[in-house]
């Protein structure tokens, strides 16, 4: 049987499920707090509003946006330009206009008030702060790339920028984009005191990062903080000989030991307790950690990887591997950075306005986080609590939803094409978006 085609003047969207963050935004006083902060002005009194232009920018982000040109998607909703209250919609161009009049100065003053706005509303103390950084691959002739470190396109000139990422909150804390050439531990010391001045006066109750950041000056600089710390190291000889010559290994699991012991490296001031982790390779084919390069004709050791933590805590081992085992999940946020929201697609010519699209990039994924963890409060598809769905899940099984607005006298109503079975559950997520409230209050992962 065949169709016969006919067309509509009704304004309908796709992305419906939106109307619950744009409640949830006015419920926390967002585009309050972004015109506070000072944002660039247009040259023009017909220029958009710059509040409307990170608004617009984050929308499409949410919406499945990976490009600048792919705002246009959202630029011709109707729906979603009444929903978020914007009289006319803006161009691509015109944001990437809006990016490149930020510079050094703008960038740094700017997201600095805006993010210890953000975490300044979290209510969590004595968090765990997670250092990483990740290689943005790029095409083109923007400033700052440069052939570095790249393990999935060797050759290539990317950015390799430094990010810093709460795990209590599964939020990004701070980001600086460096050229591609630039050590993981690069400028690490005032990149910290930023991350700490973006959080808001929030304390830092463990720091973990990787064997990137295991550097003499690092490990010194936390010890003078009184900051407790737990860092992977690099296996060089004179520590690879220290753990061959350790004899206190004890079986934690099946191919798993472990042992703890005091070191002193050859650039160190003081010695620092070591926790050393082997696991055997026949047992656990997909463990991390590399093989001991001295000892590789030696049957004893070969069947190894082995890694190292320092740390200035007192815990027992087995603790203490648990316990940075759970930085892996800032790779995860990293993933979705790149894969979902754009993170690696987002960038412009000028050094700081690629900047400045990324660290917008990441408030975007922090609102989404704050989302997740404040409306939904748990599995929005399933049910299942402590359940994190990535943006891509949720774009497609929550936001993707049909709708067009109507009025009811002076009232705006929003109609919603849900299946019958999942109307009240859509249902107790409005509501829950229009009480809920900020400061959220979250539970830390390690407590002193």
């Amino acid at each position: 049987m065949g169709f016969e085609l006919r067309f509509t003047d009704k304004e309908i969207t796709a992305w419906g499920g939106m109307g619950l963050m744009k409640r949830m935004l006015n419920r926390i006083g967002f585009q309050e707090a972004v015109a506070a902060c000072g944002l660039p002005q247009p040259g023009s009194n017909r220029g958009y509003a710059p509040i409307q232009l990170i608004l617009q920018f984050m929308l499409s982000v949410w919406c499945g946006a990976n490009r600048f040109e792919q705002m246009e998607v959202t630029r011709h909703d109707p729906v979603l330009q009444k929903l978020f209250g914007f009289k006319r919609m803006a161009n691509f161009k015109v944001i990437m206009r809006f990016f490149k009049k930020f510079d050094q100065a703008t960038t740094t003053e700017l997201f600095g008030r805006l993010y210890c706005w953000f975490f300044g509303n979290l209510h969590i103390d004595h968090l765990t702060l997670d250092l990483d950084s990740t290689v943005m691959t790029r095409y083109g002739q923007q400033e700052g790339a440069a052939r570095g470190y790249n393990p999935r396109k060797p050759g290539r000139y990317s950015h390799h920028p430094l990010m810093a990422f709460v795990a209590d909150t599964r939020m990004v804390a701070n980001l600086w984009l460096r050229p591609g050439n630039s050590h993981s531990a690069n400028n690490v010391l005032a990149f910290l005191d930023d991350s700490l001045n973006k959080l808001g006066g929030k304390r830092v109750a463990l720091l973990r990062a990787d064997s990137g950041f295991s550097d003499r000056a690092f490990l010194n600089d936390l010890d003078q903080r009184n900051m407790h710390y737990l860092i992977a190291l690099r296996l060089n000889q004179p520590l690879q000989s220290a753990l061959v010559d350790e004899t206190g290994w004890w079986a934690l699991d099946d191919g798993i030991e472990l042992t703890a012991f005091d070191y002193q490296a050859p650039c160190w001031e003081k010695p620092r307790r070591v926790v050393g982790i082997r696991q055997k390779i026949n047992a656990r084919p997909d463990a991390k950690g590399k093989q001991l390069s001295l000892f590789t004709d030696n049957p004893a050791f070969s069947c190894y990887r082995y890694s190292a933590l320092v740390t200035d805590m007192d815990l027992p081992a087995a603790a203490l591997w648990r316990l940075y085992r759970g930085r892996a999940d800032c790779e995860n946020r990293i993933k979705e950075l790149k894969y979902d929201f754009g993170g690696e697609s987002f960038n412009l010519k000028d050094f700081w306005a690629t900047e400045a699209a990324l660290l917008t990039v990441m408030l975007a994924y922090n609102l989404m986080s704050l989302f997740r963890q404040g409306v939904l409060r748990s599995d929005a598809v399933s049910g299942k609590p402590d359940v994190q769905h990535t943006l891509k899940t949720l774009r497609y099984k929550l936001f993707a939803k049909a709708g067009y607005i109507t009025k009811d006298s002076r009232k705006k109503i929003i109609n919603l094409a849900v299946a019958m079975r999942q109307r009240e559950w859509f249902d107790g997520l409005w509501d829950r978006s229009k009480t809920f409230t900020l400061p959220v209050k979250f539970t830390p992962i390690f407590s002193p």
